[in-house]
């Protein structure tokens, strides 16, 4: 690990425990598995070094304007992230409403973890508050790919989705890229975004689609370590309408 981290102090800790800078590597797995295959053993430990030097790069890797996104959350995150750090703390994070309890809050992407964006990673990419947001907005139009390449009309009866990204919800901040696919399922697109890498939406709006709908947001809610919100929204040309419960 010294000879990859190079130039970043390594130590022993403790049995099986090792500290990379301030990150504390575990090796727990690692002997385990040397225990049980002794041929991959080699193989195992270069993996695992490899990945524990990335993961301390990517944090300690200064911010870039290409990797500035915008990511959906609820208000109710934002208020408790700002009282973790206490009332004397500086504002942790920016965030602007979106709808309902829906606001959009600016990250640094990278290959590890999505990162918010607060005032001091801003003022160290030369960015003000509008520009984050501006930046982020663009990166995403830039980065994801076009919408009905990844979401297939929802047929009646039927519950489309998109899940496993953790932009997926990302998309509903551009309301435009949904025209395409409202159209296809009639003019009708309500969507539930339960989880942060979770969209699940249907193409009409009957009180029996709508109650499958909430039905379904409800048991992922239950489950994902990640929720962000039972709110169905509803898709028009001035931009996302909250459905009413």
């Amino acid at each position: 690990m010294r000879r990859q981290a190079q130039d970043v102090d390594v130590v022993v800790k403790g049995p099986l425990t090792l500290g990379l800078g301030e990150l504390q590597a575990n090796l727990d797995r690692v002997y385990s598995y040397c225990g049980r295959d002794a041929e991959g053993c080699t193989a195992e430990v270069d993996r695992y070094v490899h990945t524990v030097v990335q993961v301390y790069r990517d944090r300690h890797a200064p911010p870039t304007r290409e990797a500035v996104r915008v990511v959906v959350r609820t208000a109710q995150y934002v208020q408790a992230v700002g009282a973790s750090l206490g009332a004397s703390a500086p504002v942790p994070l920016f965030s602007r409403p979106m709808v309902a309890d829906l606001v959009a809050v600016p990250v640094l992407d990278s290959p590890q973890a999505v990162k918010m964006l607060g005032p001091a990673q801003a003022k160290a990419l030369g960015l003000s508050e509008q520009e984050a947001f501006d930046l982020g907005l663009a990166n995403l139009r830039q980065t994801l790919p076009p919408l009905m390449d990844e979401a297939r009309p929802a047929p009646p009866g039927q519950i489309g989705q998109l899940v496993g990204d953790s932009f997926h919800p990302s998309r509903l901040l551009l309301p435009d890229t949904w025209a395409p696919l409202a159209k296809a399922q009639g003019g009708t697109l309500i969507v539930a975004l339960p989880a942060t890498d979770a969209v699940f939406y249907i193409g009409e709006d009957s009180a029996n689609a709508i109650w499958r709908l909430r039905m379904l947001v409800s048991r992922v809610m239950a489950q994902a370590p990640n929720r962000l919100s039972d709110q169905l929204l509803r898709w028009t040309e001035a931009g996302w309408q909250p459905t009413p419960p």
